[in-house]
C-alpha cells in the first residue's frame, strides 16, 4: 500500500447547489479551514462577514491552502440582509446550531431543497438570535460524550459530508 501525494490524487470536480455562510468567524485558522473544507466538498460559494479575517490575512491564506483562489468568496456586512437576499434567490437557509427545534442531521432530508445555504456561527457566540429566527430549519450533530458541541470547522466538515452524500445519492 502506497500513500498518494496530492499530485497523484485525481478528484472528480463536482459542484453542489450549496453555499456556506460564515457569521462573524473570529479565528483566522477557522476562516481558512472553513474555506478549504467548503472547496473540498464542491460548494458554490462561501459568504464571509466583513468583520471576519479575510483572505489578505496570512493565517487565513496558510490554512486555506490556495482554496481561497478557487472558491468563490463573497464578503457581506449584514447577516439579516444576506439571509433575506438568499431567500429571494430560492435558498433554504439551514442553521448549523443546537436549538429547541433543531433536527438531527442524520434524520434530515436535504434532497428536498433545490438550493441550500448552510449558516455557521461564530466560534464563541454561535448564530445570533435574529438570524436564527430567519432560518428555515436548524440541524445539529448528535453527540455521545459530555461535551455538547465541536469546533466550527469540524461541525462544518461533518455537515457538508452528510449533505453532499445525500445530494450525490439522489
Amino acid at each position: 500500500m502506497e500513500q498518494l501525494s496530492h499530485t497523484k490524487v485525481l478528484n472528480t470536480k463536482q459542484t453542489f447547489p450549496i453555499v456556506v455562510i460564515g457569521e462573524e468567524l473570529r479565528t483566522p485558522q477557522n476562516v481558512g479551514m472553513s474555506m478549504r473544507t467548503s472547496e473540498a466538498f464542491g460548494i458554490d460559494a462561501f459568504y464571509l462577514n466583513s468583520n471576519s479575517p479575510d483572505t489578505s490575512n496570512r493565517l487565513v491564506q496558510r490554512t486555506a491552502r490556495n482554496t481561497d483562489k478557487t472558491l468563490t468568496i463573497i464578503s457581506y456586512d449584514n447577516i439579516l440582509t444576506l439571509i433575506t437576499k438568499l431567500k429571494q434567490e430560492g435558498y433554504t437557509i439551514i442553521a448549523l446550531e443546537i436549538t429547541d427545534h433543531s433536527k438531527n442531521i442524520q434524520d434530515y432530508n436535504f434532497t428536498t431543497h433545490a438550493k441550500i445555504a448552510l449558516l455557521i456561527g461564530s466560534e464563541r457566540f454561535g448564530i445570533q438570535e435574529e438570524a436564527l429566527k430567519m432560518c428555515d430549519d436548524s440541524i445539529h450533530i448528535p453527540m455521545f460524550g459530555l461535551n455538547s458541541s465541536m469546533n466550527v470547522v469540524n461541525s462544518l466538515s461533518v455537515s457538508l459530508y452528510e449533505i453532499t452524500k445525500q445530494l450525490n445519492n439522489q
